[in-house]
């Protein structure tokens, strides 16, 4: 047997060991030549900058959390189907978990059981206060929940075997313990609408343009005291600069000129450049930008198109993988004996989608070389007695 024989077959291990794993190595030289201005990526600042402060990031979010979080799902077991739509500290759990998904790529939910070991709540925790505590061969054994100054180690399964978390995450090429996150792909659109915004707040307080530039001319070319200079700037403040003296006339002495100065070209693509933030801050977390008001775009028709993309591209598979992991995790509690654990959306219930459910139900009954429960079979319908 070969070197790369044997290696093989020890990490086979009969064929039921896993391969070890481990969080992807970033070298301490991948930034060390990095400009100083590109900070570090920081969830916490990234929510405050990025969610809380931004219109665009914050209305996207919200599309899609809620859209996810308002899905009609299909008949399934009553206690599973209790477990999920219940709310999760005040919040429905969908949402929160698709909140989380989203801006974090992780989300990390709680199964908190009975005496019994019965499920009878799902919480969940906050992404940015739980880490992977890994094995030796990388898989986790157990995550760390830190708040301040404690720590909670809360185990993958109990004593009996049964999950006590369950770990949701976006794909990340790059990592084995931790997903990535719309927040971090859309931070430097963000920072750009920000600024944008802020620069347009400065211009709006200094009667939205440029305020000019005050001269001082005589024939012997004299220059103004110092004393002159301070009690003339401070008059220009006190009286002239701010929104509220917007447009009011100046008396100026013998000597003094006022020159108007008017928005560069470059000072006016701020406004473009703005839009184009927004627009790939749409981009990022997967809402059309129809959807949230933003000019120049023309991608789609109408907003019933916007709405049935949002829904296929972005609502659909988020609703999908969050279900499925929910219902993966809490399997153990019901056997598929029972029926399993099944959790999905129910496509027939979808308001924007009824447009393509009945060009499927046409094109389902023109074909006469089926039967009639053939059809309902094709369409997912209960067949019945129907011949």
């Amino acid at each position: 047997m070969s070197f790369l024989t044997t290696l093989a077959s020890a990490f086979k291990g009969g064929g039921e060991s896993r391969v070890p794993i481990a969080r992807g190595f970033v070298s301490p030289w991948a930034t060390a030549f990095e400009s100083p201005a590109r900070r570090p990526f920081d969830y916490t600042r990234s929510i405050r900058e990025g969610f809380v402060a931004n219109p665009v990031a914050q209305r996207a979010v919200r599309i899609v959390v809620e859209g996810v979080g308002s899905a009609p799902l299909l008949p399934a077991d009553e206690t599973l189907t209790g477990l999920v739509t219940a709310g999760s500290a005040g919040q429905s759990l969908i949402e929160t978990v698709a909140a989380h998904l989203l801006l974090h790529g992780n989300a990390y939910v709680q199964v908190i059981k009975d005496g019994a070991g019965q499920p009878v709540e799902l919480f969940a925790l906050r992404p940015e206060r739980v880490s992977v505590v890994p094995g030796e061969d990388g898989w986790p054994d157990a995550y760390a929940y830190r708040l301040a100054d404690r720590t909670l180690e809360i185990a993958c399964e109990d004593a009996a075997g049964w999950p006590e978390i369950v770990h949701l995450k976006s794909f990340h090429p790059g990592d084995d313990h931790y997903g990535a996150g719309s927040l971090a792909a859309a931070g430097q659109a963000i920072a750009i609408h920000n600024a944008a915004s802020e620069w347009n707040r400065s211009l709006l307080e200094n009667a939205a343009r440029p305020s000019g530039a005050l001269m001082y001319e005589t024939d012997g070319g004299a220059e103004l005291t110092t004393d002159q200079y301070e009690r003339l700037k401070a008059e220009l403040a006190a009286a002239y600069q701010g929104h509220a003296h917007a447009g009011r006339p100046m008396l100026l002495d013998g000597g003094l000129r006022w020159q108007s100065m008017a928005l560069s070209p470059a000072d006016m693509d701020f406004a473009t450049l703005k839009a184009a933030a927004a627009r790939d801050i749409a981009l990022a977390f997967g809402v059309p930008p129809m959807l949230l008001g933003l000019p120049g775009d023309n991608t789609y028709a109408n907003y019933r198109e916007a709405n049935r993309a949002l829904w296929r591209l972005t609502l659909l598979p988020l609703a999908g993988k969050i279900l499925a992991g929910l219902a993966h995790g809490l399997a153990p509690w019901f056997p598929a004996t029972q029926g399993g654990a099944t959790l999905a959306v129910d496509l027939d219930r979808v308001p924007a989608l009824s447009e393509d459910r009945e060009r499927l139900w046409k094109q389902v009954n023109k074909a006469g070389f089926l039967s009639d429960k053939e059809k309902r079979a094709l369409l997912g319908l209960e067949t019945g007695d129907t011949p």
